[in-house]
This record gives structure tokens, C-alpha cells and sequence, in this order.
């Protein structure tokens, strides 16, 4: 191997297993800045949730669902995927669960448009005994894009998702990303956009059949994009 892969090789086999989540767990560009980070996703959804309601409180923002599959063996505090958002369970009985938000996270994400009924993708933190079906995703939405097409294509759908234009260096094609919490791969990348094909079982189990032109969706870039872009980076 040479020098160069000894340092990805290195860096990134310390900094994996250290993804995760802290708290609200919500840091924008600070991902990899927290030493207690534990908790990683798969992108693989469980199950799609209900919002109950979505409320301004007096320290934080409210977001009360209703789910059934991501409650089984949840305890209080732990971590879970809303719409690809790494939140942490403050309140939950066998058919509904709760979060408190901070404005930044309501700000920065496409929580802030949910309102009540509307579908979001559920998934509970990687446990060491789960199968590992998608890629490594920490949760930490690094932004949002915007819907510009959805055409079913034969017996599959085509969608295209228009990030902020200094985003587009993170993807590449055939390359993994996070859309609003499920793990696809990138099947074409121009100067505007992104496309992803999904099969129709994707799109039951799923929100983004609730999804139209011009809806916003979370994105996460793929972690080793970010984490090269960071070795590399000048020195300041």
C-alpha cells in the first residue's frame, strides 16, 4: 500500500467507529468534532412514522410520532434516524415517540416543513449484531435539495434532487448517498444535480412516495468524501 493509502487507511478506520451521535445530535459541519460519538445508521428504513404534532416549547421544538416498530426494545435516550436526522428519544410508549429539536436542526433540515400527517423514515441506531445493508451513515444531515423531477420510468422511478451547487463535489456517480434517510446510489451527477432510480419497493416502504416536484429532502454526503476532503485540505 502506499504512503497516501496507509493515511486514508489510517484515518479512516479510527474515525468510523467513532461516528455517531451526541445528545440532539444534530452539528452541522462539526460532525467530527464530538469525542462521544457511538451511534451509527444503515440508511435502511424500518419503518415509516406519522407526525402527531410539531410544536414550539419553551427550550426547544416538540416532535411527537406515531410508530410502532422503532419503539420495540428503545430505551430512553437512544438514537433515532427521522428523515435521516439523528435524534434522541426523550418520551415513547408502544405506539409513539418524541424528540426535542433545536432551532438549528429546524433550520437546517426538512423537519421544519413536516407538519401534522405527514411521513418520515424511521430507523434505530446500528446495533453490532445488525447486517450492515446499506452504508455507513452518521445522521448528521449535511444539508438540504430540492425535488426537480419524479418520472415512474417503466417499472421504476427516476428522480432528480438539485443540491446546493458547492455540494456537488461530494457526489459522485455510482456512489452512495443519504436521502432523507435511505441509503441509494447516485446513478448520474452533472454541474446541477443528481439523479437516483428506485424500484417500487423503495417507494412503498418509504416516504418518497409522498414526496412531489419541489419537495425538500435531507441529504448526507458519503463519510469518506468528507473525511479526504479534510486530510487534504491546506493547512491554515
Amino acid at each position: 500500500m502506499s504512503s497516501l493509502g496507509d493515511v486514508l487507511f489510517v484515518k479512516l478506520k479510527s474515525t468510523l467507529f467513532r461516528l455517531g451521535c451526541w445528545g440532539e445530535c444534530f452539528f452541522g459541519d462539526r460532525y467530527a468534532e464530538s469525542d462521544l460519538m457511538d451511534t451509527m445508521f444503515t440508511g435502511i428504513v424500518e419503518e415509516t412514522g406519522a407526525v402527531v404534532s410539531f410544536e414550539e416549547q419553551e427550550n426547544s421544538w416538540r416532535l411527537v410520532l406515531a410508530a410502532e416498530v422503532v419503539t420495540q426494545g428503545l430505551q430512553m435516550g437512544d438514537s433515532v434516524a427521522v428523515n435521516g436526522c439523528c435524534l434522541t428519544a426523550v418520551a415513547f410508549d408502544q405506539s409513539r415517540i418524541e424528540f426535542d429539536l433545536l432551532g438549528e436542526t429546524k433550520r437546517l433540515t426538512s423537519i421544519d416543513g413536516l407538519g401534522p400527517g405527514g411521513k418520515v423514515n424511521l430507523e434505530r441506531a446500528l446495533l453490532p449484531s445488525t447486517r450492515m445493508g446499506g452504508h455507513f451513515v452518521s445522521g448528521h444531515v449535511d444539508g438540504t435539495a430540492v425535488i426537480e423531477a419524479i418520472e415512474p420510468r417503466g417499472k421504476d422511478f427516476y428522480f432528480r434532487i438539485r443540491p446546493d451547487a458547492d455540494k456537488l463535489k461530494y457526489i459522485v456517480s455510482k456512489g452512495c448517498i443519504t436521502v432523507d434517510g435511505i441509503s441509494l446510489t447516485v446513478s448520474e451527477v452533472d454541474a446541477t444535480g443528481f439523479a437516483i432510480w428506485l424500484i417500487p419497493h423503495t417507494m412503498e416502504v418509504t416516504n418518497l412516495h409522498t414526496k412531489k416536484v419541489g419537495d425538500r429532502v435531507n441529504l448526507e454526503y458519503d463519510l469518506i468524501a468528507k473525511y479526504v476532503e479534510k486530510l487534504f485540505a491546506p493547512e491554515v
